[in-house]
């Protein structure tokens, strides 16, 4: 694999050449499931390419089983790239564009292939089924083809800052 370049270079710190994006450059992206933001379990970067690690986040939703259903959005504007079930899960996946790909599962889609979609738009309904436990929302996220955590586009990581010493 190449050098990375653009937002898939500055989300693993590496130099980004002159005149490419950076992630800061991507409009804002809106939460997946409505009600609170609870991650059920946190993204873990794997050690290569093939190492184990969870590549997004489970984000629980609130009264999962209740008489309600509970409606998937889409994060952010884009192109839907796949609408269907993969290994008994069902799973939906967009195209936002500059090599930014979401994938949510599980979603039982109501939207088909080839589909726009705006952020915030309903895309779906949470199923069951594939690796999130029941009542999870799995977000994943590539940039130009590596995972990155989903959020730094939702704006759910601090900021380090640095202090004086002494």
């Amino acid at each position: 694999m190449g050098a990375l370049t653009g937002p898939a270079a500055a989300l693993r710190g590496e130099p980004v050449p002159s005149g490419a994006s950076a992630i800061s450059a991507q409009p804002r992206w809106s939460w997946p499931l409505a009600g609170r933001h609870v991650i059920a379990r946190a993204f873990l970067a794997p050690p290569h390419a093939y190492g184990p690690g969870h590549r997004g986040v489970d984000l629980r939703a609130d009264g999962f089983g209740a008489s309600a259903e509970h409606l998937v959005t889409a994060p952010a504007d884009g192109v839907v790239a796949y609408a269907g079930t993969v290994a008994d899960r069902p799973l939906l996946t967009i195209d936002h564009g500059d090599g930014v790909v979401s994938t949510l599962e599980p979603v039982a889609a109501s939207i088909g292939l080839g589909e726009h979609v705006e952020r915030g738009a309903q895309v779906g309904v949470l199923s069951v089924g594939g690796h999130a436990s029941t009542g999870t929302l799995h977000l994943g996220v590539r940039v130009a083809g590596a995972y990155v955590n989903p959020l730094l586009f939702l704006g759910g990581l601090q900021r380090a800052r640095l202090l004086p010493l002494g």
